[in-house]
């Protein structure tokens, strides 16, 4: 199943790309009789179910002429969600505002912070902890997870 989340990756890219969309992340998990394919995708400013169902129509028509023939495959397309890592710089500006934790690398030592995300300037994030700005570069990040407010 290694192999197909790679063919589709290549397939599907080109398409997300084109239609101004990130592709975040895919998963291939069932049987090879039946797969099921999770495709994630992103934007600067937000995934709607009209969104979804476009590219699911986009998808599925790629992955029938290429991968799939007889369309024996279930395909969910959706945005991330608050529960995945955000990947790409462009995820980050719908989230000015929200709590994010942090791991990042500074002066070659690994790091973990938790702290609202106030701006986004061109690679650079800052965010703020009891009044306290940190900015961080984009490429020192390691893994970063929106934490929701109650």
């Amino acid at each position: 199943m290694k192999s197909d989340k790679t063919k589709i990756l290549y397939l599907l890219e080109p398409l997300v790309r084109e239609e101004n969309y990130l592709l975040v992340d895919i998963a291939v998990r069932g049987n090879e009789k039946e797969p099921v394919i999770e495709v994630f995708v992103d934007n600067e400013t937000g995934i709607t179910t009209k969104d979804c169902a476009k590219l699911s129509r986009l998808f599925r028509k790629k992955l029938e002429e290429e991968l799939f023939p007889k369309g024996n495959f279930r395909l969910d397309v959706s945005s991330p969600g608050v529960d995945r890592p955000l990947k790409f710089l462009q995820q980050y500006y719908k989230h000015v505002g929200r709590k994010f934790r942090i791991a990042y690398v500074e002066e070659g030592k690994k790091k973990n912070f938790e702290g609202r995300l106030s701006s986004v300037e061109d690679d650079e994030l800052t965010f703020v902890q009891n009044k306290k700005e940190v900015k961080i570069k984009f490429e020192n990040i390691i893994k970063s997870k929106v934490l929701l407010d109650f």
